[in-house]
């Protein structure tokens, strides 16, 4: 627990590292450039999995979130986190926070998703990439690994500037409050790596905490 704790405050308050330009699809992973811990929520648009437009600052009136941004269920690695999250939901979701799942994939994918899986996250699309963008984890493929993940896996990419271009979301992690302030963020450039569900969920009962003092 202690190095969980200390993980955790590292993560929280000694982001410094990802500093930079803000709202920038970078030409690789390693150059994103995330929102950091006291910034504002973006106000971007979304869609859930018939469609409908969902602006992300509304959604958090509701009550806090957490927002986890993978790169599509093709991928083995963000259906492992997903599917890890299930030892911790229930905890979370009683604190109050709802979970929040976005991808690139299109509405029609996620619903297969939805389908195919026991996931009680709510799953939104951001195939037209905004919230990535505008979160700062975007990031352009080269064509040759895009070429291969598209043969090998039929993934469905955002398309930048028309079809010239495409590009996946850094996987990521956000808690942002009611109001729209992120409190806590996980960003890895290493796709292979992803946050722990212990950590996240002490994240969110750290935060809450604060809340009620």
């Amino acid at each position: 627990m202690k190095k969980i704790l200390i993980v955790l405050c590292t993560l929280m308050f000694g982001s410094l590292c990802f500093a930079a330009e803000i709202n920038k699809i970078a030409d690789d992973a390693e150059q994103v450039a995330p929102l950091l811990n006291g910034q504002m929520l973006p106000d971007v648009v979304v869609s859930d999995l018939d469609g409908n437009s969902i602006k992300l600052k509304e959604l958090v009136k509701n009550k806090p979130t957490v927002f986890i941004f993978y790169r599509g269920g093709w991928c083995p690695y963000c259906s492992a986190q997903l599917a890890g999250l299930r030892d911790v939901e229930k905890q979370i979701v009683d604190l109050g926070y709802q979970i929040v799942a976005i991808s690139p994939d299109s509405p029609e994918r996620l619903k297969e998703q939805a389908l195919k899986s026991e996931f009680a996250v709510t799953l939104l699309s951001d195939n037209k990439f905004e919230a990535s963008s505008a979160f700062g984890i975007g990031f352009f493929l080269p064509d040759n690994l895009a070429a291969r993940y598209k043969d090998k896996m039929g993934v469905e990419f955002a398309s930048i500037d028309g079809t010239s271009k495409v590009a996946l979301p850094v996987p990521a992690v956000y808690v942002a409050d009611s109001e729209g302030v992120i409190h806590f963020q996980y960003v890895n450039p290493n796709f292979r790596v992803r946050v722990e569900p212990e950590l996240l969920l002490q994240a969110t009962k750290i935060l809450d905490l604060a809340n009620q003092s």
